[in-house]
């Protein structure tokens, strides 16, 4: 095995959660009403989240991602002026994700960041979400952004885990073979086998033991290593 240099990050439900916030989802809906110039809140959200139901079946399916014109033009919105959407398009993802909670750093997120970056490991995240803009404006405005080398986003590149290229667009942003680098991620069915199916060198499952005890590890989706708390990422000997 090669001398492990990288590490790639999936975001939700590893590096960043999801946590319920009723007034910041309540002016996230009336936020995306407000600029569709639709008055009723309640129905136009019950609309996208009906739309949006086979779009979720069909990026699943196919292990793609819509950009975020695509998104609304062809899927959840395709009566709005093209020219109107064009202008909206990228907030109207952001706000439709923050409808589903506050998102933050898990605990222990920062340490683990800042511990490997000052050990020399290059850092790059993958992940499965919509939304051009919201990542890269987040780790901007948070101050993460000189952390990391490498930023593969399904909703940008149109590729979804598990299928393999898109690690392999990682690993060539961060200038690494894949056998050089390790994932860290939540996900078995996906996340795991993905990587595994990548090359990547080693695979490290972030689960709480309550979440582990429902799941069935196979060959196919084995981790080499888990942990239940983030910061025992920097205790693993793969990464010293």
């Amino acid at each position: 095995m090669k001398k492990i240099k990288g590490v790639f990050f999936d975001l939700g439900g590893t590096l960043r959660i999801c946590e319920e916030a009723p007034e910041h989802q309540k002016k996230a809906r009336a936020r995306m009403a407000e600029l569709v110039g639709r008055t009723d809140v309640q129905d136009f959200i019950d609309m996208v989240e009906e739309r949006y139901a086979p779009y979720r079946d069909w990026a699943l399916t196919e292990n793609k991602e819509a950009g975020d014109f695509e998104l609304w033009d062809k899927w959840l919105l395709p009566e709005l002026d093209k020219e109107r959407l064009a202008a909206v398009c990228h907030e109207l993802t952001y706000q439709y994700r923050q409808v589903k909670g506050l998102r933050h750093v898990v605990p222990g997120g920062l340490q683990v960041i800042r511990g490997l970056y000052e050990r020399g490991f290059r850092l790059g995240i993958i992940s499965n979400l919509i939304g051009e803009n919201e990542i890269p404006d987040w780790l901007r405005e948070d101050g993460l952004a000189q952390y990391f080398d490498a930023v593969v986003l399904s909703s940008v590149c149109h590729i979804r885990k598990p299928d393999p290229k898109i690690y392999h667009m990682g690993c060539e942003e961060l200038g690494l073979e894949p056998e050089e680098c390790v994932s860290v991620a939540d996900n078995l069915g996906r996340d795991i086998t993905g990587a595994k199916a990548a090359g990547i060198g080693a695979n490290i499952l972030f689960i709480s033991p309550e979440k582990l005890a429902k799941k069935t590890i196979t060959d196919a989706n084995r981790p080499d290593y888990i942990v239940h708390q983030f910061q025992e990422i920097l205790d693993l000997p793969i990464l010293q």
